[in-house]
């Protein structure tokens, strides 16, 4: 349903062009900017979305800049800018060169739309989360990071293969910093309503656990880039959820101020989305093995944050 809303998505690479894509074909806003350094490539996609999208009776206006005036009055702002992930390269190798980047959007963004809710998308992601956090000085709910779907839909994929049935009826979830720490837990997921484990055997799930982690790192091997399309989705989800004050819970990249036992660090925990951005923290009540996975994933984000520090992005 097309709301009054509007969202700017800053890169219209593969994933801010996929967004934008499924947000005009879904109608769920009625603007979409993207700004992006090559002015060109952003006004093509824009052209090449709206002719797209017009037979299929979408109403959204699709529009392209290098100037940041124009996502001025964004309800959401999109960042998917940076260098994306190639073969070999890990994404801690990402992590001073995307920092810097996001530090220069948050800047302009700060400035020309100061009250829009930000979802970051760029690698390695709980770092830029953090930094943008701590870059535009925002409380804590205005920022939300975006890995924490698009993790869990890979582990419902895997999942559903795994057991040959269940196609569209798994639920998973995953927890922690978007990377090889991640953390699947299968004692939350399951398959309409039958547990995991009621399904499979351990050595099956941590199989998929493991495929889980490594997820990303598979459809580079394969591309030679990031993938687009699911992450796309998962922000699409995100910024609907924000967009239509929805109160949906879902797992994603967010400061945590005490919660879990943790304090001023950014990790993958479920979330309650709505108008605010991040309106709630949700502890699940995790076993001693949880909670160790989980440990091991806040103190690889940590370290992240402790490199950035040492190069001066922030205290």
């Amino acid at each position: 349903m097309l709301q009054a809303k509007k969202v700017s998505i800053i890169g219209a690479g593969n994933v801010g062009a996929t967004v934008c894509y499924w947000l005009a074909m879904r109608k769920s806003c009625r603007e979409i900017v993207m700004i992006d350094l090559v002015e060109g490539l952003a006004k093509g996609k824009a052209l090449d979305i709206s002719q797209a999208t017009s037979p299929e009776g979408s109403h959204t206006q699709i529009s392209a800049s290098s100037n940041y005036e124009a996502i001025k009055k964004s309800d959401v702002v999109v960042i998917t800018a940076g260098i994306p992930r190639k073969p070999g390269m890990s994404r801690d190798d990402l992590l001073l060169i995307n920092a810097k980047i996001i530090v220069q959007i948050v800047e302009e963004v700060k400035k020309n739309a100061p009250d829009a809710i930000i979802i970051t998308v760029t690698n390695p992601l709980d770092a830029t989360t953090y930094t943008a956090l701590k870059a535009g000085g925002y409380p804590s709910n205005q920022v939300v990071g975006m890995a924490g779907i698009l993790d869990s839909s890979r582990m419902e994929t895997l999942i559903s293969g795994k057991l040959g049935f269940g196609y569209g009826q798994v639920t998973a979830s995953v927890m922690g910093g978007h990377g090889d720490d991640m953390v699947p837990l299968p004692r939350y997921s399951s398959v309409n309503g039958v547990a995991l484990h009621d399904l499979l055997t351990d050595l099956e799930i941590e199989d998929i656990i493991e495929k889980t982690r490594h997820g990303g790192a598979e459809i580079v091997s394969y591309m030679n880039t990031s993938a687009y399309y699911a992450p796309a989705n998962g922000t699409v989800k995100m910024i609907e959820a924000i967009l239509g004050d929805k109160q949906a819970i879902f797992p994603c990249a967010t400061l945590l101020n005490g919660e879990y036992g943790y304090e001023d660090t950014v990790n993958g925990v479920p979330v309650i989305l709505g108008a605010n951005g991040v309106e709630k923290i949700v502890e699940l009540p995790l076993n001693l093995a949880e909670q160790q996975l989980f440990a091991k994933s806040v103190e690889s984000v940590n370290r992240l944050l402790g490199t950035l520090r040492e190069n001066n992005f922030f205290k």
